[in-house]
């Protein structure tokens, strides 16, 4: 039985949670997340239930080792644990969607103590092959309330028993049971050539929820190297052209500005 907890989401583009635990009561949260704690809040750091329990979290890229906050005072305290990268926080209550949630791998941040995080295997080899996630993502376990994180603006979608919705696959945040995943090939020789949306789409078939994210942190990062890689280049190249490249992006910024103007 998990502890139930009283929280506040803070802020807006940077989220946290702030919990708060009567006496007695826990917070479970991934090893590096807390941001502040009050004075009679305690730390314990184990693997969460044994060696195995620590190998399955490190086998979903979570941290092997869970911290516990637990409140050993006579009156409520307060912790609260911050997202890692810009984008928002999504409270999850086990207890409506039949004690499970799918999502996928690093999107845990915090759940009450009670909540377990396990290993959820994609059924389908289409699914393990070609799904960025691959063939592991993580189960969300207990009858309370859990945390995750995803990148950007969260999207909330419903669907209907039967209904299919097509989605980038490091778009997916998580999901019901109830909800089918694939992963599907998007055809065509040009969209294979020329699409930069990648060769492959995650099927999602109602009924149930599904949580997607506008900024997943992989693409986060592929621009960011992107960025990093072509100043490089310019470092190293002759500074005749980096003076071309600084001149031309000047003009196509007036241009830009002139045109959208007219819009």
């Amino acid at each position: 039985m998990a502890d139930i907890i009283d929280y506040n989401i803070k802020g807006s583009d940077m989220q946290i949670v702030e919990i708060e635990l009567d006496p007695g009561e826990g917070v479970r949260a991934e090893a590096g997340a807390m941001l502040y704690m009050n004075k009679d809040i305690e730390m314990e750091t184990s693997t969460g239930g044994g060696l195995f329990k620590g190998f399955k979290r490190a086998f979903t890229g979570e941290s092997f080792f869970i911290t516990t906050f637990l409140n050993n005072g006579s009156s409520k305290e307060k912790v609260a644990f911050s997202a890692p990268y810009p984008g928002n926080i999504i409270p999850i209550q086990l207890d409506n969607c039949g004690g499970k949630f799918i999502c996928q791998k690093d999107s845990f941040l915090c759940a009450a103590n009670g909540i377990e995080v396990e290993v959820e295997f994609t059924k389908k080899l289409g699914a393990g092959f070609f799904g960025r996630e691959g063939f592991i993502l993580q189960r969300l376990e207990g009858n309370g309330l859990a945390f995750v994180h995803a990148g950007g603006t969260i999207i909330e979608r419903e669907l209907k028993s039967g209904e299919v919705l097509r989605v980038d696959t490091g778009c997916l945040v998580g999901f019901e049971t109830s909800v089918d995943y694939d992963v599907q090939f998007i055809g065509g020789f040009k969209n294979a050539l020329f699409g930069k949306e990648g060769l492959f789409l995650t099927r999602l078939t109602g009924p149930g929820k599904v949580y997607l994210q506008s900024l997943p942190l992989s693409k986060m990062a592929e621009r960011i190297f992107a960025a990093v890689g072509s100043r490089t280049g310019e470092g190293r190249g002759d500074r005749g052209n980096m003076g071309g490249n600084i001149g031309a992006g000047i003009a196509g910024g007036i241009l830009g500005s002139m045109f959208g103007d007219d819009n």
